[in-house]
């Protein structure tokens, strides 16, 4: 890793800890210069406009979360140069055992990246420029059609969309909506199980296992 991608990994994660905190309107080049303890106008040289801020913010969050994929032992797109092994998508136990131990993280250690993705998001609805950054949620669906072809679905690309956008919807539900209120603790093993016997459901309806 170069001395200037090193630098604006450091830049864009302290964005994504600005956003989780403040939302969007916290995020400015001052902000995140002082977020990442550096000196004023090192964000604006390394991504001059708001536009360049967010969308290396969202590829930020884009690469770590290939990084817990591929520690879970799930397949990433494009894959990582040292894969781990890929879980059979035939155990559908196993397989959704380790979706859950990834929602959970992303809803405990990783909270501040899976709020600032979603603020993200919002902020494209609004402003067609950044509709760009919808591409990197590409992948996820690359993912889980491979996942539910191996898994015996009938239709793994229409499935896996699918798939991609129930799960969405738990971790959204987890983290900002009414589900927070009942829910078991994020990080604690009650909710992994939870959450697996909810992601277990849903990979059974869709193979028809």
């Amino acid at each position: 890793m170069t001395a200037r991608t090193n630098r604006i990994a450091l830049l864009t994660d302290a964005a994504i800890e600005l956003i989780a905190d403040g939302g969007m309107r916290a995020l400015t080049h001052r902000a995140v210069d002082g977020r990442a303890g550096m000196p004023p106008g090192t964000t604006s040289a390394y991504l001059r406009t708001r536009q360049a801020l967010i969308e290396a913010v969202v590829g930020r969050l884009a690469d770590r979360d290939r990084a817990d994929l591929a520690a879970y032992d799930l397949p990433t797109d494009p894959p990582l140069p040292t894969p781990a092994p890929r879980l059979d998508g035939t155990d559908l136990d196993l397989l959704a055992a380790g979706i859950a131990e990834v929602l959970d993280r992303w809803l405990s250690v990783g909270r501040s990246r899976t709020l600032a993705r979603y603020a993200c998001l919002l902020e494209a609805v609004h402003r067609p420029e950044l509709r760009g950054i919808l591409h990197h949620g590409t992948g996820s669906r690359v993912q889980a059609r491979d996942l539910l072809a191996r898994a015996g679905a009938t239709n793994p690309d229409r499935q896996g969309d699918q798939f991609v956008a129930f799960v969405d919807g738990l971790l959204f539900d987890r983290l900002v909506g009414a589900g927070a209120l009942t829910a078991p603790p994020p990080g604690s093993a009650a909710s992994r199980t939870d959450l697996s016997a909810a992601v277990r459901t849903l990979l059974r309806a869709l193979t028809g296992s």
